[in-house]
């Protein structure tokens, strides 16, 4: 039970260490595939002296096997595909409409366990979802667009929020092999390899930034990343990936405050309605069932 509740309070820092990401996108001055990239590749650059330096994650490494490294091969480029596809559908629809939409991925996740493991999903599990996702609905409503156009990015967002559960839900099978530094250094590297294709297909620049936006460059890898993506692998032993993923949910309410603190954007009442019904929504999810304390 100590383990469980500490897993739950490390999965709420790591949320909120996530919810800087829009911050630093917004602070850095560069094409968002372009931020994705410098994400990945410094977050993984990070890991790797602490891979080198560990004897057990370098034994890991040695031992690979065939189905493991297709495994990391699998997450890193879902990860990639997952960023390619959300930063498509920016082009279509609103930010609002796409974020709300990528929301949707512990829905995917709670099918994956229902109908690939096979597990059973706790009675609070899917009420809590549907609620926390109306509160994500809340706060970007007054954004949403519907429109020919902006179907194709909505479509583009759904699919990415499926991508993003999957990689979750693999990374959650490979976590039950594989430690989470060469587990996480390595899907970084792939990803970040297929990020720089995309971005010299599309021609966008990797230089010539001002200071400001390779600062942002390193706090979205630093902090967000090691600090959030890496931790969601580091729990992924003991949590679900429907957990974790759930836990996500919670990036918007720590966006908005954040926003508000460091960027002096307003909060409408709309936002902390918002706000309010999704951590209701996760704290129903969370709920413990009754006799399992």
């Amino acid at each position: 039970m100590i383990s469980g509740i500490k897993s739950y309070v490390i999965l709420f820092l790591g949320v909120l260490a996530l919810s800087t990401s829009a911050i630093f996108v917004r602070l850095a001055d560069a094409p968002s595939a372009v931020i994705a990239f410098y994400r990945l590749l410094l977050a993984a650059l990070v890991l790797l002296p602490f891979l080198f330096a560990n004897r057990e994650a370098r034994q890991e490494l040695r031992g690979i096997t065939r189905r493991q490294a297709g495994q990391i091969g699998a997450a890193g480029f879902l990860l990639a595909l997952h960023y390619v596809l959300w930063f498509e559908s920016l082009r279509f629809t609103s930010t609002a409409s796409s974020t709300v939409i990528v929301c949707l991925q512990p829905l995917f996740s709670l099918a994956l366990e229902r109908f690939v493991q096979k597990k059973r999903i706790r009675r609070t599990a899917v009420p809590g979802c549907l609620i926390a996702l109306l509160g994500c609905v809340l706060i970007g409503v007054g954004d949403l667009q519907i429109s020919g156009l902006s179907l194709w990015g909505d479509v583009l967002a759904f699919i990415a929020a499926g991508v993003i559960a999957l990689y979750y839900f693999v990374g959650e099978s490979v976590r039950k092999e594989m430690s989470a530094l060469p587990y996480s250094a390595a899907a970084y590297l792939v990803s970040a390899g297929i990020l720089l294709v995309y971005i010299l297909l599309l021609g966008q620049p990797l230089g010539g930034f001002d200071s400001r936006t390779w600062l942002s460059f390193a706090g979205i890898a630093l902090v967000a990343t090691i600090g959030g993506q890496f931790i969601f692998n580091l729990l992924l032993k003991k949590l679900p990936a429907s957990a974790v993923t759930m836990g996500i949910l919670g990036e918007p309410v720590g966006t908005c405050l954040l926003a508000w603190l460091l960027l002096g954007e307003g909060l409408r009442l709309q936002q902390l309605i918002g706000i309010g019904v999704i951590m209701a929504g996760m704290v129903i999810f969370f709920l413990p069932e009754k006799g399992k304390v």
